[in-house]
């Protein structure tokens, strides 16, 4: 075993930037290592809390943001590599520190002396003289120890702090249940016949998924979504679209070791005793307490302007690809497996646009190019490779962010491609938040770290993207950017540390860039003949922009109008998660052939943590934001105004939570946001 002086995750890490040393780590020094921490963090809060002296911001909230360093640490290298790179060593310890980290947040949060202290600082916080970023801390903490149950007493208090510990150790089991289930599943494609309608790229990507799973000279389908979408548009067999689609939709819901179903159930149900014990009446009115949005009924409010508009939408798409069935001579119900299929004829025939025409100018390295270009033209920071810095992964890219004037920002952390040992989706985290309490030099720098998905191509080849894989690269980075334009002075307030229906902004804001001609016509190039993407082809896709969303937005707004629901259920016994699925959208009418986004038995953003849990509208909420946000650049008249981006980084992406998220949405814009600009860009405004 690895003695504590030699376990280097309890060492001083004289790596470059102060990453932790990924070389050195083994699954093993992490319980060892997580001991040791929570024995000091626990020491530094009694030392807070048990001094002589009255309670002063200084002496006791100061100090209290600033303790549990190697604590914190030790839980960002640890989470992400439980997400990025994982190992059946690293999941058994996942398992296993799951409830004594719970039960770590709870004598934390639950520490009756320490909250006292906090409480009374509290409660004189307007006679204090205080700033307003300590202001702002002293509010934020406060109400986090408030909804973490600090304010219960006895028996309820000891049971709450049971509820948090089994949440953990469920919603652990249930994200490492998906991944199983997505590393699992390969769907081999023998000969030409299985390969029927695949372009030549989503061919390369099915050989390279083949040779890493030591099937060289095959052809394998995984649950990647860079796998699976481009699948189920392509594919001439009906009948492969179909399985692949069972599996995709069906992550969780098999009987055996990987079912959700039950977790789930049992997670629900302590979510309902936990709102109780705080005196609501269910979950979601718990959880919605501390969003912009507040209540159920803003959320339901949101999303109702939305789903009809888009149900109708979608059943004008649906006839479209109905008659181009019909024009092939294909005589059969349309289903969730041909949606995909048939939309991408109809485009064709629409537009004249194909997915194989856009691609080859859409490589990997072009739009990650375009997007550090972007962050330079309205922020001033550039992004300088550091291929001699090792990341946790041979995919990993460091990079140096540097301001303007040379000076270091940070550091960012690209690992962009699909594994077995990743877990899918998209995200960005924080292995070192921004923060500049005093303390100086590198270890106020924040290291930020975006994941996607992608389908990696071919050894010697490049990675090409689709439309919505550039998008998505680019929403991450918009959470990059939020978590390294950081200026705060104190953690807790750092970076995408806000309100739920808030941290979108910045990345979904983001996505504008993307698709910008000015931006498209300096870094879209056709990735063989270095040609830059034609004007014509520009305009093919600026007039399919809203082809198909109808189709997407009540997949969308399906799983939000589900998780609400579901949520908002104050029954002390949940419901099966899948009866209660179908019925929920059978009552609103959600057409079989277009499905979800996400179903419950394998929707992570609800079930993985509590971050989303009454809380998947916060993509539409931030919407309604980013839309009005970027139309401030139309009416400047320029995407890349100086003006207008340098009052987005003011008051937006640098003041973390240091502002309450609407006053710093109106500094912004000058006025609330209007839903209008979100409505006309999903194509939703009546003629």
């Amino acid at each position: 075993m690895t003695s504590p002086n030699s376990n280097p995750l309890l060492q001083d890490w004289h790596t470059p930037y102060g990453l932790p040393p990924f070389g050195a780590i083994e699954a093993a020094q992490f319980a060892p290592a997580f001991e040791a921490a929570l024995l000091q963090h626990r020491a530094e809060l009694e030392a807070i809390a048990m001094q002589a002296e009255p309670p002063t911001f200084a002496n006791t909230l100061a100090r209290f943001d600033a303790s549990g360093r190697l604590l914190g640490r030790l839980e960002t290298v640890f989470y992400a590599l439980a997400a990025s790179a994982t190992s059946p060593e690293l999941q058994a310890v996942q398992r296993s520190l799951a409830a004594p980290l719970a039960a770590h947040n709870n004598a934390v949060y639950m520490h009756q002396a320490l909250f006292k202290r906090l409480d009374a600082l509290y409660q004189e916080r307007q006679a204090l003289g205080l700033t307003a970023q300590e202001l702002r801390l002293m509010e934020r903490v406060h109400l986090d120890f408030v909804r973490a149950g600090a304010k219960l007493i006895g028996a309820a208090q000891a049971r709450y702090a049971q509820v948090m510990e089994r949440l953990a150790e469920l919603n652990t089991q249930f994200g490492q249940n998906v991944l199983a289930d997505e590393s699992n599943y390969r769907l081999v494609l023998s000969g030409e016949a299985d390969l029927a309608g695949l372009p030549d790229f989503v061919r390369a990507s099915a050989a390279q998924a083949a040779t890493e799973r030591g099937l060289p000279g095959q052809h394998v389908i995984t649950l990647s979504r860079s796998h699976i979408v481009p699948f189920l548009t392509f594919s001439e067999r009906r009948d492969l679209r179909e399985q692949a689609w069972r599996a995709w939709t069906s992550r969780g819901e098999t009987a055996g070791p990987t079912d959700n179903r039950a977790i789930a159930q049992e997670i629900l149900s302590l979510r309902n005793e936990q709102a109780r014990l705080h005196g609501h009446a269910c979950f979601a009115d718990y959880a919605l307490a501390d969003t912009m949005a507040g209540t159920r009924a803003a959320v339901t409010g949101l999303l109702s302007k939305v789903w009809e508009p888009a149900l109708a939408a979608a059943e004008g798409e649906r006839q479209a690809l109905q008659a181009m069935m019909t024009s092939l001579g294909h005589d059969f119900a349309l289903e969730a497996w041909d949606w995909r299929f048939y939309s991408e004829k109809v485009r064709v025939a629409r537009y004249d646009l194909q997915e194989s025409e856009v691609k080859p100018y859409f490589q990997l390295d072009a739009m990650v190019a375009a997007a550090f270009d972007c962050a330079q033209r309205l922020f001033g920071l550039n992004f300088v490779a550091k291929p001699e810095v090792a990341g946790y992964h041979p995919d990993v890219k460091v990079y140096e962010v540097q301001n303007s004037d040379g000076s270091v920002r940070g550091l960012f952390l690209q690992d962009n491609f699909a594994r077995t040992t990743k877990r899918s989706g998209a995200w960005m985290n924080a292995l070192r938040w921004q923060a500049n309490n005093g303390r100086v030099g590198i270890d106020r720098l924040p290291i930020i770290q975006n994941n996607n998905n992608f389908a990696k191509g071919a050894p010697g080849e490049p990675t090409l993207l689709s439309f919505d894989d550039a998008r998505t690269l680019f929403h991450e980075f918009g959470h990059g950017l939020h978590g390294l334009l950081s200026d705060v002075e104190f953690e807790r307030l750092s970076g995408t540390q806000v309100l739920r229906d808030f941290v979108e902004l910045p990345s979904q804001i983001f996505e504008h860039w993307m698709s910008e001609p000015e931006v498209l016509k300096k870094h879209a190039r056709h990735y063989q003949t270095g040609e830059l993407i034609p004007d014509a082809l520009l305009a093919k896709l600026k007039a399919a922009e809203l082809f198909n969303q109808g189709y997407e937005t009540v997949r969308y707004t399906a799983s939000a109008l589900v998780d609400l629901a579901i949520h908002s259920l104050s029954d002390e016994a949940a419901p099966d998660v899948v009866e209660f699925e179908a019925k929920t959208m059978a009552a609103y009418g959600l057409p079989a052939a277009i499905g979800m986004n996400h179903r419950l038995t394998h929707f992570q953003h609800l079930f993985s943590g509590s971050s989303y849990a009454s809380g998947y509208y916060v993509y539409m909420w931030a919407e309604v934001l980013d839309c009005d946000a970027f139309d401030a650049f139309v009416e400047a008249g320029s995407a890349f105004d100086a003006q207008v981006a340098a009052r987005l980084r003011e008051c937006i992406l640098q003041t973390g939570n240091s502002v309450e998220p609407a006053a710093a949405f109106r500094a912004f814009r000058g006025r609330d946001a209007a839903v209008e600009p979100m409505l006309k860009s999903r194509g939703l405004l009546p003629a």
